[in-house]
């Protein structure tokens, strides 16, 4: 089924400054055989001047399970008010992960649970920047009769808690000695209040007018030089008898409020800020308001003018003023302004400013600010690992040192990376090797020690050490950078590109297609070189390669110049054959370049989108899905996508909504394939079959190409399997294959081994590996109708291709656990949790844990991956189970 995560994909990971290219000829045309091997040498020497890999601002403890079930078990018994930053840290652990689906997940978790109107703001405030670029599906869903709530400004002065600010006095007892009413003079203007009423706002007040004070008997009392302007006095006095505010201008309740902060009139300054804050709504009121708002400690005022700013998100940032506010507010004013909220705060302000430029005084001055407002050991680590890392990339290393060293010292271990980096920039590389060491011989190591420890070593032991950083994470992407550098060194420009197609076989890495590029430079390869570099474009318009130095639409130009030109219909041809042979890259390539000329702009965007989503860039593909609803040649077809687009961001019954207005405008597959297929995903109803069965039946009746035909029969011969009837099954399967939908292979597979005949299964499964360009999927399936030996060494091949595959892990910890290997089992899930937080694998090992009778280390488990989904009806068994264990 199609899904759209919103995880922050490999493709996000870019770098500009990738690793220079020096011997890429630039001259326009000059890209002979005689110009590259001239300057061979010299490439190969820049090629391995490669960038050292970031020092990582993210919260990555060393044992993220620990942290995670630590999270759980204190979300179980806190407080309410507390929960909210729990949440914000589990968001701070999964983004460390590269987990963005689940990190967005915690972040509305910590909306949903904010017990504050500052936290209910900074965290709605927060969604809506996360999904930023996402306007127009709050607008289709407004089409639809249905809002996002998180987008919706609140409303402090009803939200608010209210109370009498006024005193209580007896009436019968309380004598006052002046007269019943006293007269005030401002200039030319008297005032006539009454006593008793006036002196009911607040102990001055009531001290001056019946007290001690002379004006207590004074019948007219000058008050010429107190700020308060005849009109704000007389609002006064109609505000002490009736308690309401008379409607007045800003500048009128402004001198009210300064009087009321004077004079200690709590209810007068409560109703006062709650008037100011309904003036509050552009963000220049809001920056005049916050002044006063701070100066005078109004909690209401402020929030509202907190809120008008961060809804302005990352453009406010820009305005100068803005930026004082944030910068330059004390702790009492902080306190103001967000309340306890301040670390959350300035967590916002200080991603926002560090994703738009995070050498800047302004992402400083916010982690500065971090760092003040941390309150527990936790988020110190963040903040002052933070801060250290903005410190190091401003090449401050006198002020990062003592920063890392304090997030080190409070238990962050990953900012050893930090100190490690000064150490060596300072020429001691010996030392930084020290640190390291120490740091891992005192736990279990991690891929990124090994891929760190590599830094300050040379030959044999660089590249050992590279593996093992491999062996243990091998998602990181600097190892296979650098194998595949050094291999170009070595002349062998074969091998690097086997190197670098490895993580690109499960990882899409721009700056290891820009390396893929210039090795099919090397080998004059340059219809793969185009090919890579038009996806590149795909993914980043506007992304510079070699150094940053030249733009990819550029050294396009200068490669399409030596690639036979293709015609639209070449084109298609090309397409039909890398969708066939599950080349999702070249794909892209195709659509790209036809995308110049094609006047079906649409569909192409549309076609787009599923090649990105398949290769998990989902940010791209909703990009893609947005300009194919912008080109739309057609209503009808404008509607189709606006359905994709909700349905891809789990707004199910709105998207089939859009089929259904598509349908009844004109027929068409698209409108019911996407009807058909909502529905299948929507609907547990097992009577939905036979509706899905007929819609798309009509879409094949429907004009289309073989693309979307083939993956229409082959989604109907999913039905037809679930619902037993396997000869229509097999008949949609083989049709879908005559017209090259290759991975109906897969379907015809099932068919084969629900018919009991493995063989002809396996033989499905062997077809689909020999025409996939990726195929990791189809040795994990093939893997299945096979006997023990050729399954383990299929999913060796699958871990091997793609090691984020959980199932080839699983299926070994079993083994080894069915052979009473209990100890070897559970490494077998350990080594791949380390850099994967996946639910099932720690599902599995909470329940090996428990069956050893390792209690402790399975309720950790359970706790952990109900961080991961904490409705996840096994587990929870599994953990009420394993909790009434516990001693």
């Amino acid at each position: 089924m199609r899904k759209l995560f919103f995880s922050e994909s490999a493709c996000k990971e870019t770098k500009l400054h990738s690793a220079p290219h020096s011997w890429l000829p630039l001259e326009r045309g000059n890209l002979s055989k005689s110009s590259a091997h001239a300057s061979g040498g010299t490439s190969i020497e820049s090629l391995m001047k490669m960038p050292e890999p970031a020092v990582l601002p993210h919260f990555k403890p060393a044992d993220y399970v620990d942290i995670l079930a630590q999270i759980h078990e204190e979300l179980e018994s806190c407080p309410l008010d507390e929960k909210s930053c729990l949440y914000l840290l589990q968001f701070q652990v999964f983004r460390g992960l590269g987990e963005a689906k689940l990190s967005r997940r915690s972040l509305q978790s910590a909306w949903e649970k904010a017990s504050t109107i500052h936290e209910k703001l900074i965290f709605g405030a927060w969604l809506k920047y996360e999904k930023k670029g996402e306007e127009a599906i709050s607008d289709l869903l407004s089409s639809c009769g249905k809002c996002s709530q998180e987008f919706r400004l609140l409303d402090f002065v009803s939200q608010a808690s209210t109370g009498s600010h006024d005193m209580s006095y007896d009436e019968e007892s309380d004598e006052f000695r002046g007269s019943a009413v006293v007269h005030f003079r401002i200039r030319d203007d008297m005032i006539a209040c009454d006593r008793r009423k006036l002196a009911a706002l607040s102990t001055p007040l009531y001290a001056m007018l019946n007290g001690g004070f002379r004006e207590s008997y004074l019948e007219v009392i000058d008050m010429s030089r107190n700020g308060i302007s005849p009109i704000g006095m007389r609002a006064i006095s109609k505000f002490s008898l009736s308690g309401r505010l008379p409607y007045l201008s800003a500048d009128a309740i402004l001198e009210m409020l300064d009087f009321a902060n004077k004079f200690c009139c709590k209810g007068l300054k409560d109703a006062c800020e709650r008037k100011l804050a309904s003036f509050v709504s552009s963000r220049q009121d809001a920056i005049d308001f916050m002044e006063c708002a701070l100066e005078l400690g109004c909690s209401i005022l402020a929030a509202s003018c907190l809120q008008v700013l961060l809804n302005e998100l990352p453009e406010c940032l820009n305005d100068e003023q803005v930026v004082r506010i944030f910068s330059s507010a004390n702790k009492q004013q902080r306190l103001t302004m967000v309340g306890n909220a301040s670390f959350s705060l300035y967590c916002l302000l200080s991603e926002v400013s560090m994703s738009t430029n995070p050498t800047s005084d302004v992402t400083l001055s916010f982690l500065e600010k971090l760092v003040e407002s941390a309150s527990d050991s936790r988020q110190k680590q963040l903040a002052l690992h933070q801060l250290a890392c903005t410190r190091f990339l401003r090449k401050d290393y006198a002020e990062a040192e003592p920063l890392f060293s304090a997030a080190f010292s409070a238990g962050h271990l990953y900012s050893v990376v930090g100190l490690a980096r000064l150490t060596s920039l300072r020429g001691n590389k010996h030392f930084a090797l020290k640190l390291l060491d120490s740091v891992m011989s005192s736990r279990w190591p991690l891929g990124w020690m090994y891929q760190e420890r590599a830094l300050y070593l040379d030959g044999d032991s660089k590249l050992e050490n590279l593996n093992k950083a491999t062996e243990l994470d091998p998602t990181l992407t600097y190892p296979y950078m650098f194998r595949a550098a050094f291999l170009m060194k070595r002349q062998s420009v074969e091998a690097a590109l086997m190197e670098i197609n490895r993580i690109l076989g499960f990882k899409l890495v721009l700056e290891c297609l820009e390396l893929r590029f210039c090795c099919y430079l090397a080998l004059e390869d340059y219809r793969a070189a185009l090919c890579d570099v038009q996806a590149i474009l795909t993914l980043a318009p506007d992304y510079r390669m070699i150094g940053g130095r030249v733009a990819a639409k550029q050294l396009r130009m200068l490669v399409l110049e030596n690639v036979e030109q293709s015609t639209t219909a070449d084109c298609w041809m090309q397409l039909y054959d890398r969708w066939s042979s599950v080349d999702d890259i070249g794909s892209l390539s195709v659509i790209y370049q036809m995308l110049e000329s094609d006047t079906s702009k649409g569909v192409l965007y549309f076609r787009q989108s599923l090649l990105l989503l398949r290769l998990n860039c989902p940010e791209s593909a909703m990009r893609s899905l947005q300009l194919a609803r912008e080109h739309a040649a057609s209503d009808h077809e404008r509607l189709v996508y606006e359905g994709w687009i909700l349905y891809d961001t789990g707004h199910c019954e709105e998207g089939l909504q859009k089929a259904e207005a598509s349908i009844a405008i004109q027929r068409s597959f698209e409108a019911f394939f996407l009807k058909a297929y909502a529905l299948a995903d929507s609907s547990l109803d097992p009577s939905t079959s036979a509706t899905v069965v007929s819609l798309l039946e009509d879409a094949l009746r429907c004009p289309s190409d073989r693309l979307r035909k083939g993956q229409a029969l082959n989604n109907l011969g999913s039905v037809y399997v679930d619902c037993g009837k396997l000869d229509l099954a097999a008949e949609c399967y083989i049709n879908a294959l005559k017209i090259g939908h290759t991975r109906a292979h897969q379907g015809l597979a099932r068919v084969h081994f629900l018919r009991n005949n493995r063989t002809g299964a396996y033989g499905e499964m062997t077809k689909l590996i020999e025409k996939a360009r990726n195929n990791a999927s189809a040795y994990e399936k093939r893997s299945e109708y096979c006997d023990r030996e050729l399954t383990k060494a299929d999913l060796q091949m699958v871990t091997k291709l793609d090691p984020l595959r959980v199932y080839p892990y699983r299926y070994r910890a079993a083994v080894l656990m069915d052979n009473h290997k209990e100890k070897e089992a559970i490494e077998e899930l350990t080594k791949a949790i380390a850099f994967k937080a996946d639910l099932n694998l720690l599902h599995l090992r909470a329940a090996f844990h428990e069956h050893i009778g390792d209690i402790s280390s399975a309720l950790r488990d359970c706790r952990a991956a109900l961080s991961v989904d904490p409705n996840h009806q096994e587990m929870l068994e599994l953990h009420h189970r394993v909790n009434s264990q516990e001693p």
